[in-house]
């Protein structure tokens, strides 16, 4: 057999990591979704919406734009947090790209644990950016942001349990795809299915979307967290929750409905719009409640029914 050097499979993760299925990608994946969110909300809203190119060209012009730092800012966790944030996103989207497009099969590919703390890093770094600005309204949003992100984990978590002991304790990407190939679908049956409902609720919160975007809350607090940042550190803000359009919906089919396809993404898509337009702004304690009494309930519900369907 022939020994692969160590400089070729460096350059396979690096192009894996900013060319495909990573960074760049996973990007224009996120801009098209982006488009459509926008377009589906204008039309909604009798609007005619933005052009397909609008995402890319909002993008282009934040990063050209100077970047404003306040007096009482600590800089180094303010210039750092978007980048390390960002820098989840891509990889946690290019471990879920690799495991279902099988591109990664004789290495490293990730697995549940690994994929929920890396999605659970970009809220993080929005909380330590956010108070790091020294900007009252900001620490406004990162309050509500840790608040939120407490309620939404607990029963994410439990939902997770789910697929892992129908799998008997996989939890490996590419096991949970196999094995669902082979047995069906967890969401083909209620525990699967309540559990997907559950992380689903916890996706929207995730993505800082209505009825859970509390910690932004323009008309409230001034765009909240992101109220300091300017110039490419807010681009890479935004470029975080796009690409996060894509890496959340992925994580879910990947999880919990047998692997990606487009109509499933496109599904899951749809059902952010909708949750988004059809829904106003909950206050931070309706969302905690709704969370910690009404989505733990339903997740524990689920990991008993898989404990006895086993």
């Amino acid at each position: 057999m022939e020994e692969v050097s160590p400089v070729k499979i460096m350059l396979k993760h690096l192009f894996n990591f900013i060319i495909f299925p990573g960074f760049l990608f996973t990007a224009v994946v996120g801009l098209a979704a982006s488009w459509i969110d926008r377009k589906v909300t204008a039309r909604v809203q009798w609007r005619v919406g933005p052009p397909w190119y609008q995402p890319f060209i909002d993008l282009v012009k934040l990063s050209i734009k100077e970047i404003t730092v306040p007096k009482g800012a600590s800089k180094p966790v303010f210039f750092m947090a978007p980048f390390i944030g960002l820098s989840a996103v891509i990889l946690s989207s290019t471990f879920l790209w690799l495991a279902n497009l099988e591109l990664g099969a004789s290495g490293f590919t990730g697995d549940l644990i690994v994929i929920l703390y890396l999605l659970t890093i970009p809220s993080i770094m929005l909380i330590l950016g956010a108070s790091a600005s020294g900007n009252p309204l900001a620490a406004v949003g990162a309050s509500r942001e840790i608040k939120l992100l407490l309620a939404y984990e607990l029963p994410f978590v439990f939902a997770l349990v789910v697929p892992i002991i129908k799998s008997n304790g996989l939890l490996k990407l590419q096991d949970l795809i196999a094995f669902q190939a082979a047995n069906g679908a967890f969401a083909s049956n209620i525990s699967g299915f309540l559990a997907m409902i559950v992380a689903i609720f916890c996706m929207q919160a995730k993505l800082g979307l209505v009825p859970f975007d509390m910690a932004e809350a323009e008309t409230e607090i001034m765009a909240g967290v992101y109220i300091e940042y300017s110039g490419i550190l807010l681009a890479i803000l935004k470029l975080t929750k796009i690409m996060a359009m894509v890496a959340l919906p992925l994580f879910l089919s990947t999880v919990f409905w047998g692997g990606f396809s487009i109509w499933k993404y496109v599904v899951l898509l749809v059902i952010i719009i909708l949750m988004r337009n059809t829904n106003p702004r909950v206050r931070i304690d309706q969302a905690l409640r709704f969370f910690w009494k009404k989505m733990t309930f339903v997740a524990i519900i689920a990991v008993l029914l898989a404990m006895i369907g086993m």
